[in-house]
């Protein structure tokens, strides 16, 4: 009599029939990326020791903005390593530019920022800031797709999972970056990062996790380091498939 195990737990991710070849084409792209980069320069920049960033989020008429985690990370891999910029914190600024930058009095359009600082006081706060280019943060990290199922279960001197479940995530960002002394636009970079993770129910969960999110801020990060220290930005419409990370 073959063996069933007692107390299953069965997730079903979705309600698609996984064929076995569709499960080894899985397999060989569970954990891989493809990614994408945009990039446009409109004016020369390169900023100076004293000189600082900011990113926030791109005020949002509608629906959620910009994961604060991610601009965090953005952030931080800006301020580290060999070479880090000044990044100001993002708090930090809008409380202390405080009604201006808020989300619904934000200027939408970098030619405002001329009318702004015209304000009282205001080219004085930017200017004890020590920000010159303000980046702007737009996009999310999504789930696009899934199948599959796994069961676990448990019985006296036995537990398991079988099964085989697969997911795909896509990571859509764009920076908008605004020189806050001419009070234009200098540029944008974006990225685009897909990924398709995995989980195999033999006995002990196997994942197969594609580190979309992180790839996606790692990769719009250091091209936002070389826009603002002056080197040649890169625009590509795909990068080779890429292993687990």
């Amino acid at each position: 009599m073959p063996y069933r195990p007692r107390g299953i737990l069965k997730v079903r991710m979705m309600s698609r029939a996984v064929t076995p070849i569709a499960i080894a084409g899985l397999l060989s792209l569970g954990g891989c990326m493809q990614a994408r980069i945009e990039a446009s320069r409109e004016l020369p920049t390169r900023i100076t020791g004293e000189e600082g960033v900011v990113v926030l989020a791109k005020p949002q008429l509608e629906g959620a903005g910009t994961e604060d985690g991610f601009m965090d990370c953005v952030g931080d891999h800006l301020a580290g390593g060999k070479g880090g910029l000044r990044v100001h914190g993002n708090d930090a600024f809008v409380d202390a530019m405080f009604p201006w930058f808020e989300p619904g009095t934000a200027p939408s359009r970098p030619e405002a920022v001329a009318a702004l600082l015209a304000h009282p006081g205001v080219s004085e706060r930017v200017a004890a800031s020590g920000v010159r280019y303000v980046v702007w943060l737009d996009g999310a990290t999504r789930r696009t797709d899934g199948g599959g199922s796994i069961a676990c279960g448990a019985a006296p001197g036995a537990a398991g999972c079988i099964g085989f479940g697969w997911w795909e995530k896509e990571s859509d960002y764009e920076a908008t970056i605004w020189d806050l002394r001419e009070a234009k636009s200098a540029g944008s970079v974006g990225t685009n990062v897909t990924g398709t993770s995995a989980i195999i129910g033999a006995v002990i969960p196997i994942p197969f996790i594609a580190r979309v999110q992180g790839t996606a801020c790692d990769r719009l990060a250091d091209q936002l380091h070389r826009f603002f220290v002056g080197e040649d930005i890169t625009a590509t419409n795909a990068t080779p498939t890429e292993g687990v990370r």
